[in-house]
C-alpha cells in the first residue's frame, strides 16, 4: 500500500534557504517539504502511464516535477531536475532532482521509486534526502553528519568479498562479476541507499547509458555518511553538475569489496557519453 510521506510542519517558502548560510535543519526541511509535495501529487493522480512528451517520461514525473521545483525554487533554491533542465542554477544551493526515481516500476506497481533531491553548495554534496514513495521509508544525509534511515543512524554491511556479496545491479553485465546473488531492483537513488544501510552489499552500473547527477547524488551522500564506499568506474569525482555529465556509479559496503567490484566492473566498455 502507498503511504504519504510525512511533511514538515513549516512551509518551505517561509524558509529563506537559497543562502550558503541556511542551517543544515532547515535546509533538510524544505528538502523534505519538496518530497512531500510529489507524495501528495502522486496521491492525486489518475493516470501514471507515458505522457508522450519524450521518450521514457511518464506522466508522474511531470505531476511531481511541478510540485517539487515550487517548493525548491519558492525557497530560493537552484534546481538542476531530470525532467526540466537547469533553473536558477547560479544561486549558492542547487538540487539536484529527481521527482521520481524509478518512474517504470511506479507506473507498474512495483513498490520500488522514491524522490531523490540533493542540495550541492560550493563545497560539494551537502544534504540529501531519498523517499521510498511507495512505503515512506526515508534516508537522508548530511556532509559531515552521518545518515539516517527512518530516523535512525544506518549504516552498511561489512562484507569484503564480490563472493559473498548480493549485489545491486542497473543494467545487465557482459560477462559474470562473481557475486553470490543479484538484484536488478530499477531505481539507482534507492539501490545505493539499500548498500547505505545493508540491505544490499555492494551495487553496480551496469548499463550502456550511464547515469545523471539527480540519479545518484542523493545516494551517494548517503552512502558515504553511512560509512559505504562509493565511487565512479571510471576513476572521475561523482560530484558533477551538469545537464549532459553522466557517471558510472559504483558502492560497496567495504573498501575492499569495492576495490573488487571496480576491477570486475573495468573490464566493461565505459558507456558513450560517460567520459
Amino acid at each position: 500500500m502507498f503511504v504519504r510521506a510525512h511533511s514538515v510542519s513549516q512551509p518551505a517558502g517561509a524558509i529563506a534557504v537559497g543562502s550558503a548560510k541556511v542551517t543544515d535543519d532547515a535546509l533538510l526541511a524544505v528538502l523534505s517539504d519538496a518530497a512531500g509535495a510529489v507524495r501528495a501529487a502522486l496521491d492525486d493522480l489518475g493516470d501514471w502511464g507515458l505522457a508522450g512528451t519524450r521518450a521514457g517520461q511518464y506522466r508522474s514525473d511531470l505531476a511531481a516535477d511541478r510540485v517539487a521545483l515550487a517548493v525548491l525554487r519558492g525557497a530560493g533554491l537552484g534546481v538542476l531536475s531530470e525532467e526540466s533542465g537547469p533553473h536558477d542554477i547560479d544561486r549558492d544551493i542547487v538540487v539536484a532532482l529527481d521527482p521520481v526515481d524509478g518512474s517504470t516500476n511506479a507506473d507498474l506497481g512495483l513498490p520500488w521509486f522514491a524522490t531523490s533531491v540533493c542540495a550541492v553548495d560550493a563545497r560539494g554534496a551537502r544534504a540529501a534526502l531519498v523517499v521510498n514513495q511507495a512505503t515512506g521509508e526515508r534516508f537522508e544525509a548530511v556532509r559531515g553528519g552521518g545518515a539516517l534511515r527512518n530516523g535512525q543512524p544506518t549504516g552498511p554491511s561489512s562484507c569484503t568479498r564480490v563472493d559473498a556479496a548480493v549485489l545491486g545491479l542497473n543494467g545487465y553485465p557482459p560477462a559474470y562479476m562473481g557475486w553470490r546473488q543479484m538484484r536488478a531492483l530499477g531505481a539507482a537513488a534507492l539501490d545505493l541507499c539499500a548498500v547505505a544501510c545493508g540491505h544490499l552489499d555492494g551495487y553496480v552500473d551496469c548499463s550502456t547509458h550511464a547515469h545523471s547527477p539527480w540519479d545518484y547524488l542523493g545516494g551517494m551522500l548517503v552512502c558515504q555518511e553511512a560509512g559505504a564506499a562509493v565511487a565512479d568506474a571510471a576513476g572521475r569525482d561523482l560530484l558533477t553538475m551538469g545537464w549532459a555529465d553522466r557517471r558510472v556509479p559504483v558502492a560497496a559496503a567495504t573498501p575492499e569489496l569495492l576495490a573488487e567490484l571496480l576491477a570486475a566492473r573495468g573490464g566493461f566498455p565505459v558507456p558513450a557519453g560517460a567520459g
